[in-house]
């Protein structure tokens, strides 16, 4: 079992940043991949970025270049969100996967940006 807390969103300014963090607690030495994911209203929630336990990086195309995904201590995990745009208005999803146990969900953080 994994619990995921999301931290960090809030309203910031187009061309802002945002620094969201998740913390994994339970059964933290299962989890393979990390990630965050994105949903705004009406729209269908799509992957941000993904952190393997190598530390090997991989990001959706929209971010790439402004985001980055990181981890320490092997329970929290950490977006850097540069150069914010209006688009990028959603609620942001942490996510844990484990081959043997599957995913996991946090319960989101909102980050809005609007001038």
């Amino acid at each position: 079992q994994v619990q995921l807390v999301e931290s960090g969103g809030g309203l910031v300014q187009p061309g802002g940043s945002l620094r969201l963090s998740c913390a994994a607690s339970g059964s933290i030495f299962s989890i393979d991949i990390m990630g965050w994911y994105r949903q705004a209203p009406g729209k269908e929630r799509s992957l941000v970025a993904t952190i393997n336990s190598g530390s090997s990086t991989n990001y959706a195309d929209s971010v790439k270049g402004r985001f980055t995904i990181s981890r320490d201590n092997g329970k929290t995990v950490y977006l850097q969100m540069n150069s914010l745009k209006s688009e990028d208005t959603a609620v942001y999803y942490c996510s844990a996967f484990s081959y043997r146990f599957g995913n996991y969900w946090g319960q989101g953080t909102q980050v809005t940006v609007s001038s």
